[in-house]
């Protein structure tokens, strides 16, 4: 019903009874303005494609049916500039994880970036068929229309803005247009490197063993971080044996720390893969300890993010099941490679099982389980504050940075 659309408010009636009053109307004023902007943009875009877009999403934003723009961003295929803008993700919807808030991001493509990268998505119905779960929770998968490029951010505003900051997209969240186009993965490299520099090398070299972390590389970060977005297109969207009830319908508001989990598990399972094909560079001992790091600089989000429950999840799963432990000589933490690799797997089954059973009551059973911070950790994490290692990073951004003038 529109109460369960993604693009409605719900609000009391003068009758006392719920309903819903779409996005276009509530923020018609403001919609207004940013659909006129859109339709100045379009008219100065060189490129077809972009155009198409700016023109689609303007009549989204004052008709609140975002479906014909989010296609129109799926076709966009050569512009050198994107945008993404409008009401996206809902993870700031703590209730039912049902409506969307606003954001936009201005991003350059890598040219040179994104060639390397177009590669991975040939394997992806290949690496579903693969993933360590029964049959019925991976139906075969369709990768053509998926892609990955890699781009320089310019400008964040809105939710994505707020709280830790995005290091790579895959949109659009429509599971019609990704059961038949897929979806479009944006790695934002220049935040991503900002990231690695300032906070996880330093996170790594105070609670990690010195000869591990002489393991950790960029590229190792970067690979982890995209494949965490080429994962969120495998596993299931609808529970089995129910078609038509998506999976984010029937968890509920822990939909996205689930999905998150997913997310994070099956990329790196996806690295895995694609080392035995010879595909990725580094060694597995380099990848397995970026990850590691990765988990203790998210995990720092804390439990009100999706991204910081799931990480919190995953650390005690890998904790329980030896995948890491603390030397007891430095307190620094040690992976152990073998162990690793048999806790990644049993994460994935757990995590995919409940996502096709549709389980709600497992997945409550999970966060409340595994989705906290322990006291030992604590105590870890605030090391890395007394160090001054910031959470995430602050934008200093606008017209005066980029040296335009209004």
């Amino acid at each position: 019903s529109s109460k369960n659309s993604l693009y409605t408010l719900v609000r009391y009636s003068s009758e006392h009874t719920l309903v819903a009053v779409p996005y276009a109307e509530a923020f018609e004023k403001e919609l207004g303005r940013a659909a006129a902007l859109l339709q100045e943009a379009a008219a100065l875009s060189p490129d077809a494609g972009l155009k198409t877009y700016l023109e689609e999403r303007a009549k989204a934003f004052t008709s609140n049916r975002y479906y014909e723009s989010d296609l129109a961003w799926m076709d966009m295929k050569s512009s050198p500039l994107d945008l993404v803008i409008g009401p996206i993700e809902t993870y700031e919807d703590k209730w039912f994880g049902q409506k969307a808030a606003f954001e936009a991001y201005v991003l350059i493509r890598d040219q040179e970036w994104s060639k390397k990268l177009e590669k991975f998505t040939a394997y992806l119905p290949e690496l579903q068929a693969g993933l360590p779960v029964s049959e019925e929770y991976k139906p075969a998968l369709d990768g053509s229309g998926s892609e990955i490029n890699a781009y320089d951010v310019v400008f964040y505003a809105g939710d994505c803005n707020a709280g830790s900051k995005t290091i790579a997209i895959n949109l659009p969240n429509d599971e019609r247009i990704q059961a038949t186009k897929g979806t479009r993965r944006l790695q934002l490299k220049n935040v991503m490197r900002a990231k690695y520099e300032h906070i996880l090398v330093p996170i790594a070299e105070a609670l990690m063993v010195p000869e591990q972390v002489e393991l950790i590389n960029f590229d190792a970060f970067f690979s982890t971080v995209m494949f965490h977005e080429v994962a969120h297109g495998l596993g299931i969207k609808e529970v089995v044996g129910k078609p038509g009830l998506l999976v984010r319908e029937a968890l509920k508001e822990h939909a996205s720390a689930l999905e998150e989990g997913k997310a994070d598990i099956l990329g790196l399972y996806m690295i895995r893969q694609l080392h035995e094909k010879g595909e990725l560079e580094s060694s597995m001992e380099a990848y397995y300890a970026t990850f590691m790091a990765g988990i203790f600089r998210s995990v720092r989000f804390g439990a009100a993010s999706a991204h910081g429950k799931a990480n919190m999840m995953r650390f005690n799963y890998f904790m329980e099941h030896g995948a890491f432990a603390k030397d007891p000589e430095s307190s620094r933490y040690r992976v152990d490679f073998s162990k690793m690799e048999e806790a990644m797997k049993g994460l994935s089954e757990r995590i995919l099982t409940i996502q096709g059973n549709g389980d709600y009551a497992a997945a409550t059973e999970e966060l409340n389980k595994r989705g906290n911070i322990s006291t030992e950790l604590q105590s870890d994490l605030d090391r890395l504050a007394e160090l001054g290692i910031p959470v995430d990073l602050v934008f200093k951004q606008g017209p005066e940075v980029l040296g335009l003038h209004p």
